[in-house]
């Protein structure tokens, strides 16, 4: 394989975030689909990591779920998602602003996921309701 050359070093680690994702299945429970090459998806493939292009694209979900289906993924997803590259990172050139992102991701996901239980609770999860 041929070794890429890059104009800038922000170039070369957006490559590096997006690598930590390799081989990752799943974000957050919705599956994903890793690109070697630009091919045609599956319709339920709403997270794309194409490498040859070095991309992450996320197809968000349209309307609520109770009333449209499952058709794309969750700001939930995405936050996992930038938690997974950014605990990559860390691990490769740990640092204590990255522990401390990946603390704050953790506890956005936790904020999420509380307000879902609070709309859970209430009976107008999947809903276009307060």
């Amino acid at each position: 394989m041929k070794q890429k050359s890059y104009t800038t070093e922000k170039e070369r680690m957006i490559e590096v975030a997006l690598k930590t994702l390799r081989g990752i299945k799943t974000i957050g429970g919705v599956e994903t689909c890793e690109l070697e090459k630009t091919a045609a998806t599956k319709p339920h493939e709403f997270i794309i990591v194409n490498h040859e292009v070095n991309s992450i694209s996320f197809t968000l979900q349209n309307g609520p779920v109770k009333e449209n289906g499952v058709n794309g993924c969750q700001v939930d997803q995405i936050v996992q998602a930038a938690l997974l590259i950014i605990s990559g990172l860390n691990k490769q050139f740990p640092c204590r602003e990255n522990s401390i992102a990946i603390t704050k991701l953790q506890e956005a996901l936790m904020w999420l996921d509380e307000r879902k239980k609070d709309r859970e609770l209430r009976g107008v999860e999947g809903y276009y309701k307060k």
